[in-house]
Formats: structure tokens, C-alpha cells, sequence
């Protein structure tokens, strides 16, 4: 009954999410009523719960400034043209109505990568793709599956995706080591991706006529135009550009980016040098008037961190802080242990504890910071072994929270992201009344990702995927199963 009650908060937190109250509501709510079931099952005093909440969100203070300046060079790239060169280049290959799906998932996943947001991805080229689809003959379904997919690639393995810091610093790994260990397996969910989009594409014979943006945005009607600008003014500006053309060169301050952080160069000097870079494209294009006008961008950057993500954080970090305080997850950790047969089993555990939070929870942040600790725990107390072969443990426990994340939320029909997408779709393509299943239905990125890591961590096969693979017994091994 103890167990149960110390556990709790977290039906309570995913109670009021469900119940339609924000994150910034759900969560001090949920933090005080923690506060309260950790004053009566542990009898600890008031500066006591305090300091846990406090002391929690001190481990997180990097991560902050990690953020606001993800933050930043995501508005700087919407802004200054990078984002819509790289939309260009894409489409300058060419498209139909067959593959309009296709490159649609592939935009999305570069695009992703350069600003670093699923949501703003999918706002920018929601009304692109949906009105591409519609003059071209494709399927509006398959496409809104597609870019819906595509969104989320960046926001998982995206060098200033908020999920990616955020999931990195929980398990105390470098965000580089992180995108190096994931780098070939989501290469190859993409590539999977592509292939299924493509051959759906094909079955459903779709028309093989070429066509251009250019017409797909002159198409798009006054009234979704305001709604867009009402929803993602930033993804207006990027749009307006993509219509007027940005040359290629546009896109070499995401190159810069990728090379730093292939190259090992730290998170906060690689976004430095996006930031930076993007200004002085930006100036040389004209896409920033003036360094006062950027540093606007700056502002808006750090503001839209600060108002939103960075309070949630602090709040859902305060509320992790007194659950670990009163060893709240210790009776999932026991379950996930007595069930182990070996540390493979306990990670493939590990997952399925990510994804049965994203559905309980219907928000992948929340996800991300309340069963983080839960999984770092879990590996921290009962698994033993090599510093290396810890790290590594580690890496995969962040690979899951984000993925399991990011990409789970496809898949389940009540999760804020459906939410999001669905209003975003509707809003700027009014010609089709979108609902839930729409997204799901062809969401094959979302389906190869989330299966894809749970059957490699199960069987073992992850090992012949470069720098995926998870050490094994006796580099590392269960504590109590000697």
C-alpha cells in the first residue's frame, strides 16, 4: 500500500495531462502532491523535500543553457534563410505525386536537424507538402504520415533538439557521444523510412508528374495563412522565403554545425558557431537587415526558452527530485529486476518503461524527465561493470528516453503531438478533416523506430550496427544474478 502511494504523483501528473491541464499547470500540482505523500510515507520535514526539489534541478543547470541557445539558433536559422535553403535544395531534385511523401520526410528530417524542433519542422512544412500533395495528385494522408515522421528524426538525434539535451544530461552522458551512438541506427530508420514511403507510394499508384513549391504556396488560402501565423509566425517567414528562392550557400551554417559536432567540438561551441554563422550568412544574403534585428532573434530565442521549456523543466525536475528522494520507483525497479535474466533483458525493460510512460504521461518531455532517473537508477544500482561499458549502458537508457519519446508520441492517438499536428494540418489545409489515425496510419518511421530498438536491444542484433552495440556478460552483468 506504501509502494503504491509513493507512486502515485505520477498517476496524479498523468491524470491532470489527460485531463486536457497544461504541463506548466500538471506539474507544480503534481510536484506539491508528491511533497506531500513524501512528508507522510518518509516523515521528512518541509526544508528536507525542499532541498531534494532544489538540489535536482541544480543538476540541470547546463542543460539550460544548452536550451536557450538551441532555442536561439532555431530562430536563427527559421529566420535568416538556412531552413529554406535546405527546403529548396530538396525540392529542386524534383517531385510528384508519388514522391511527394518521399522528400517530404526527407525535408523534415534535414530541416529537423537544422532547427532542432519537431513541431516548428512539421508547422513549415505542413502547408508545403499537404498543398504539394494536393496539386500533384498524391496522397494526403501519406503525406501528412511522412512529414510527421520526418519532424521527429531531428528532434532525436538533433545536435539542439531540447529532447536530446534534455535526455542526454539525465543520464549523464555527452550529447556528442549520444548522436555518435545512435548516428548509424537512425541513419538506417530513415533510410528504412524512405524505402516504405516509397513503395507505398508506388502501390497506391500515384501520378509521376513533376511539379514546384512555388505553386503549392500561391495555393495556399488567405484564411490558412492567418491561422499558420497565428500558430508558427517563424514557419510564415520560412515559407515566404522557400516561395522567393535562398541559395544553396544558405545551408552551409548547418553544415558548419554537423562538422563541429562530428568533430567532438563541446554542444555550446557547436550552436556558437550555428548562431554566429547564420548571422553572417545572413547578412551577406540580406536576411538580416542589421545586427540589432538579430539580436531580436536572440531575444525571441531566449524568451520562447524561457517561457515555456525551462519553467516545465525546473517544475518536472522539482517533482523527480522528491520522487527519487522517497525512492518512489523502487518498486518498478524491483519488477524490472526480478524479471531479468540478464542486463540485455533489464535494458530491453528499460524501453518498454519509456514508451508505457509516454502513453501515461501524453507528453514526451514529461516522459523524458519523470522516467529518465527511473531507467539511470535502475542500471546505477543493479548493473556492474567496466566505467566504458557503463557509459554505454547509459547511452542507450538516453536513446530510449528520447526515442521512445519523440517517435512513440506517433503512435499514440491521445499524445500531445497528435494533438498539435492535427490542429496544425487542419489549420493550413482545411480541405480534409484530419483526425488521429490519419497520422498514425502510415507512420512507418515512427514504426521502424520504436520496433526497430526494442527487437536490437532484445536479441542482440544491435551489434551489427557501428557503435550501437551493447556490451555484453561478462563486461557487464546483474549484480545479484552472479
Amino acid at each position: 500500500m506504501k509502494a503504491l502511494l509513493k507512486i502515485s504523483p505520477i498517476l496524479v501528473l498523468a491524470g491532470f495531462i489527460l485531463s486536457g491541464f497544461d504541463i506548466l499547470i500538471a506539474a507544480p500540482l503534481a510536484t506539491i502532491y508528491a511533497a506531500f505523500v513524501a512528508a507522510f510515507t518518509e516523515k521528512l520535514n518541509t526544508q528536507t523535500i525542499i532541498n531534494a526539489a532544489v538540489d535536482n534541478v541544480k543538476e540541470m543547470q547546463i542543460v539550460f543553457f544548452i536550451l536557450m541557445c538551441a532555442y536561439v539558433m532555431a530562430e536563427a536559422f527559421m529566420a535568416t534563410g538556412v531552413g529554406a535553403s535546405i527546403i529548396n535544395i530538396s525540392l529542386d531534385l524534383g517531385i510528384t505525386g508519388r514522391s511527394v511523401a518521399v522528400v517530404g520526410l526527407v525535408v523534415t528530417s534535414l530541416l529537423s536537424i537544422a532547427t532542432g524542433t519537431s513541431w516548428g519542422t512539421f508547422a513549415a512544412c505542413a502547408p508545403v507538402f499537404l498543398w504539394l500533395s494536393h496539386i500533384l495528385g498524391g496522397d494526403v494522408i501519406l503525406t501528412i504520415a511522412a512529414i510527421a515522421g520526418g519532424s521527429c528524426f531531428g528532434d532525436n538525434i538533433g545536435l539542439i533538439s531540447d529532447t536530446t539535451v534534455v535526455s542526454s544530461g539525465i543520464q549523464k552522458v555527452e550529447v556528442i557521444d549520444r548522436i555518435r551512438h545512435q548516428g548509424v541506427w537512425s541513419a538506417l530508420v530513415l533510410l528504412f523510412g524512405v524505402i516504405a514511403f516509397y513503395i507505398a507510394g508506388f502501390t497506391m499508384d500515384l501520378p509521376s508528374q513533376p511539379g514546384d513549391a512555388h505553386s503549392a504556396i500561391s495555393s495556399i488560402p488567405d484564411e490558412a495563412w492567418v491561422s499558420l501565423q497565428e500558430k508558427r509566425a517563424s514557419a510564415v517567414t520560412l515559407l515566404e522565403q522557400v516561395k522567393e528562392g535562398m541559395p544553396y550557400y544558405m545551408s552551409l551554417p548547418l553544415i558548419i554545425v554537423l562538422v563541429a559536432a562530428f568533430r567532438g567540438m563541446s554542444t555550446l561551441l557547436c550552436l556558437f558557431l550555428g548562431i554566429i554563422s547564420s548571422l553572417c550568412f545572413g547578412l551577406l544574403q540580406g536576411t538580416v537587415s542589421d545586427v540589432n534585428s538579430f539580436l531580436e532573434l536572440m531575444y525571441n530565442g531566449f524568451s520562447s526558452a524561457g517561457s515555456w521549456v525551462i519553467v516545465m523543466m525546473m517544475w518536472i525536475g522539482a517533482f523527480g527530485g522528491i520522487m527519487l528522494k522517497m525512492n518512489a520507483f523502487e518498486p518498478i525497479a524491483k519488477l524490472v529486476i526480478k524479471a531479468s535474466r540478464s542486463v540485455r533483458q533489464l535494458m530491453f525493460y528499460n524501453g518498454t518503461l519509456s514508451i508505457l510512460g509516454n502513453a501515461a504521461l501524453a507528453d514526451e518531455m514529461a516522459q523524458i524527465v519523470t522516467i529518465g532517473p527511473i531507467l539511470k537508477d535502475i542500471v546505477d544500482k543493479n548493473v556492474e561493470g567496466d566505467e566504458q561499458s557503463l557509459y554505454k549502458l547509459r547511452l542507450r537508457n538516453a536513446t530510449f528516453n528520447d526515442a521512445l519519446g519523440v517517435f512513440g508520441s506517433q503512435l499514440i492517438p491521445w499524445h500531445v503531438y497528435i494533438g498539435f499536428y492535427i490542429g496544425i494540418a487542419s489549420a493550413v489545409y482545411p480541405l480534409y478533416e484530419f483526425t488521429a489515425l490519419d497520422i498514425i496510419k502510415y507512420n512507418f518511421m515512427a514504426m521502424i523506430a520504436v520496433m526497430s530498438i526494442l527487437l536490437l536491444t532484445l536479441t542482440g542484433f544491435d551489434r551489427f550496427i557501428p557503435l550501437f552495440k551493447l556490451p555484453s556478460e561478462p563486461s557487464v552483468r546483474l549484480k545479484n544474478k552472479k
